[in-house]
């Protein structure tokens, strides 16, 4: 008896092995701070707090949640995406997900036959490339390169691969680069993937968690995209709601009908308490969400400038909670990684888990309380000196 192999065949996740470490020295008595993982530390609106509780209060709101979710969470995603970004949707371009990262995997069942093949941008966020080998499909990549602000030339993708093609991965604001992308990027892409017929999934999470006055765009604001693309948005990011797990797809209804589809097989919904606090944070007052970015945006600004103090080169995100930068000559991600683990105490995220073009960068998520963020810096900048 012996697992299926695509079970055996995936490495193991990095920030599972990375815990483990976190905890021995934690036990040790260190004071190890975690900069690592993307999960945010700010808490969301009362408000929304009170709606789950109504739900949970309500005797009548603890069945089936309802595979396409529940009538006024749908009206919430369109009027949202109408607020937002000025797209209209039907009910047929919309399905609740159990937050975006099973969509990301499970369109990708609903996409791929065996042998078919997905391209996943280098660096990237790990569910792209991995998705695809769990439905037995095949992946090749693309660069990501700060020379071009991390945005891929598409036409550099070989003619064969883009043929052979049957999906395509952006992420803008981006992971874990913090790069964003421009409307006039996004009719590129929608222009290369109706040219070969290739599905464009574009995972949007960061869309509303952006600085310096900046409005990250939606794909489906290109006229056409809604004829070739599939955009995953989620609420972890934008309304602090990582742990209850709730997300979007929204675009193509064909795309849209085969991963409804695939999720009828695999879950029955979200809980209805959920349910109602979703909608709430959707339709209800955004104002609570500028200071909430202006924590962030302060936290981003003492980074980069410890950063620069230090000589080590930064991208300068204006979407995203993560700062991308560049290690110390001599360095490998990896040995950087643990060099900050084990002498500073710090635990970042090595910039080759994304990928060969990762390699020479780091991560640093902008989490955990301001004073710790500080305390951190302090410590890798004693670190770098030394």
């Amino acid at each position: 008896m012996k697992p299926a192999q695509r079970a055996q065949n995936l490495p193991p996740l990095f920030f599972a092995a990375l815990g483990k470490r976190v905890a021995e020295l934690r036990a040790q008595g260190i004071d190890v701070i975690t900069l690592d993982a993307g999960s945010p530390d700010l808490p969301p609106d009362p408000r929304m707090i009170e709606a789950l509780k109504r739900g949970a209060d309500d005797p009548t709101q603890h069945g089936y949640g309802g595979y396409a979710g529940q009538p006024y969470l749908r009206r919430a995603i369109i009027d949202y995406y109408g607020r937002r970004f000025g797209v209209e949707l039907d009910n047929r371009e919309l399905l609740p997900l159990l937050g975006s990262k099973e969509g990301l995997a499970n369109i990708h069942l609903a996409w791929l036959d065996p042998g078919d093949l997905s391209l996943v941008p280098d660096p990237g966020y790990s569910s792209y490339l991995y998705a695809p080998l769990l439905a037995g499909g095949r992946v090749e990549t693309f660069d990501l390169l700060p020379e071009r602000g991390w945005l891929p030339n598409l036409a550099d993708i070989p003619t064969a691969s883009a043929k052979a093609a049957r999906m395509l991965w952006l992420n803008y604001p981006n992971n874990p680069t913090g790069a964003v992308a421009t409307l006039e990027f996004f009719t590129e892409a929608v222009d290369f993937c109706r040219q070969f017929d290739i599905l464009l999934c574009h995972d949007a999470p960061y869309s509303d968690l952006t600085y310096d006055g900046y409005i990250a765009p939606s794909v489906l604001q290109i006229p056409e995209a809604k004829t070739i693309a599939i955009e995953f948005n989620s609420l972890s990011k934008t309304y602090s709601l990582a742990g209850w797990r709730v997300g979007m797809a929204v675009g193509w209804d064909v795309a849209i009908e085969a991963l409804a589809a695939i999720k009828t097989q695999i879950d029955s919904g979200l809980a209805k308490p959920i349910q109602m606090m979703a909608a709430d944070a959707l339709t209800g007052d955004q104002s609570w969400l500028e200071p909430r970015n202006a924590i962030y945006q302060a936290r981003r600004d003492l980074c980069l400038a410890t950063f620069r103090r230090l000589g080590l080169e930064t991208t300068y995100p204006k979407g995203g909670i993560y700062i991308w930068f560049r290690n110390p000559p001599g360095y490998s991600s990896m040995d950087f990684h643990t060099r900050l683990l084990e002498e500073a105490h710090v635990a970042l995220t090595p910039g080759s888990i994304y990928g060969r073009n990762g390699e020479g960068w780091t991560r640093l998520s902008l989490i955990g309380d301001t004073a710790r963020l500080e305390t951190a810096l302090t410590r890798i900048e004693r670190m770098m000196k030394e």
